[in-house]
Parts: structure tokens; C-alpha cells; sequence
């Protein structure tokens, strides 16, 4: 059996982290202000699943928290392009796992709803989108933090 490949990536949060190579995900585009930062990987700090951090692996200082926005507005939907899915090589859409961005504003987390990042779950590549759709914000409110603690109880 073929022994896995771990890298050591180190983070300012959560000191140095080992991940599994083939877990890595390439933003070949780099996300919006961080262009230069193409590989990241997902960090799940405890069992609340809802909320990852997407860290990036040549940038220790530099991870997003992240989420499934399906969770929290069940109508959100991103319309993926078919220049958008060859880019991605997405064969099935079903393949195309949604993330967004989120911020804490005072008690309120918001969700970058006009900027998703949409990753292909297979080949582990991804982009982030801008959508042209005015319902979406980029600080769509998701929750206030005192709900956070009871939805997890």
C-alpha cells in the first residue's frame, strides 16, 4: 500500500499542521486581493463542521474561515458558466463544492455571497467566482454569534 504524502504547513493560528498532499486545493487564479497565493487547504479546527478555515499553504498568516452557505440561505445557488466548468474540469456539477468567505461584523458573521469559491472536489482545483446576481452581498448576514453556540448544542 502506498504510503500517503503529508506536507508540514505552517499557520499562524494553529502552529505547524500536517496535511495530506493530496488534500491541497489550487486556486490557479489566486483569490480577489491575494493573487499570489494559489495553494490552501482545508483546516477543520474542531467538530462545529459548519465553519472551516481555508489556509493558505505558502502564507502562514493568511487563512479565511469558510463555510457552506447552503447552510444558511437555503436559496442561494451559483450559476456556473461552461467556460467557468472546462476551466475547473468539472464533468458533473454535482463535483463543484461551494464555499464562502465569512467575516465577523460586531455579532453578526456574514458571508461573501457575491464572491463563492466553488472548488472541484475530485481534482481538487478551484475559483472564485464574482456574481453578477444583485440578491447577493458580499456581507450577506448568516448569523449572530450567541445563535452559534445554541446551534451547536
Amino acid at each position: 500500500m502506498a504510503m500517503e504524502r503529508t506536507m508540514q504547513v505552517q499557520t499562524s493560528r494553529f502552529g505547524v499542521v500536517e496535511i495530506a498532499e493530496d488534500r491541497v486545493i489550487s486556486f490557479p487564479k489566486g483569490l480577489l486581493g491575494f493573487g499570489n497565493c494559489t495553494r490552501f487547504c482545508l483546516l477543520q479546527p474542531n467538530d462545529d463542521a459548519c465553519f472551516l478555515w481555508l489556509q493558505s499553504v505558502e502564507e502562514p498568516g493568511l487563512a479565511f474561515v469558510v463555510t457552506d452557505p447552503a447552510v444558511f440561505v437555503r436559496e442561494y445557488q451559483v450559476p456556473i458558466r461552461e467556460e467557468q466548468a472546462e476551466e475547473l474540469r468539472l464533468d458533473a456539477l454535482e463535483d463543484a463544492q461551494v464555499f464562502v468567505i465569512v467575516n465577523k461584523l460586531d455579532d453578526v458573521l456574514t458571508g461573501n455571497l457575491q464572491g463563492p469559491l466553488v472548488v472541484n472536489s475530485k481534482l481538487l482545483v478551484g475559483e472564485q467566482f464574482v456574481l453578477a446576481d444583485r440578491r447577493w452581498t458580499t456581507r450577506h448576514e448568516l448569523m449572530r454569534v450567541g445563535e452559534a453556540a445554541r446551534a451547536s448544542a
